[in-house]
């Protein structure tokens, strides 16, 4: 079970978005952002830490939920491969690192990533965001 501080945090966050604070919500904001630190996540690595917990959340409702934090503007969700979403909790703009053998997304230091120029925007549409992934593999 996350602290009562962890849980307090977790609260607070849902709060300050204008989420209803359910069981289940502040049980699972508790875990992302309790400590105080940005988390990558995925819905099923989510799942398996509260239910370690001990708390009792489907996985059903791990995926609703994150997705609700989605829409709030909480979290945002990072494709990699078109197939493996991950959660995260830091949401402003800036680049991941992707961890090949780990399946793994940590943060990317921004200020060193310099992007000079993207290519224009085809008529009647505009750039709203570039997603930098950096993959890693092990040598």
């Amino acid at each position: 079970m996350a602290t009562v501080q962890e849980k307090n945090l977790g609260l607070t966050w849902l709060e300050n978005s204008g989420l209803r604070p359910t069981r289940q919500r502040v049980a699972i904001a508790a875990h992302l952002v309790g400590d105080g630190q940005h988390r990558h996540v995925t819905a099923e690595s989510l799942y398996a830490d509260v239910c370690k917990a001990g708390e009792s959340i489907s996985l059903a409702t791990i995926y609703n939920t994150l997705r609700a934090f989605c829409d709030a503007g909480l979290v945002q969700e990072v494709t990699v491969d078109g197939a493996r979403s991950y959660f995260d909790t830091n949401t402003h703009d800036h680049p991941h690192f992707y961890w090949e053998e780990d399946h793994r997304l940590s943060d990317a230091p921004l200020e060193e990533l310099e992007i000079s120029a993207l290519p224009s925007a085809p008529a009647g549409t505009e750039i709203a965001s570039v997603d930098v992934i950096i993959r890693l593999r092990r040598t």
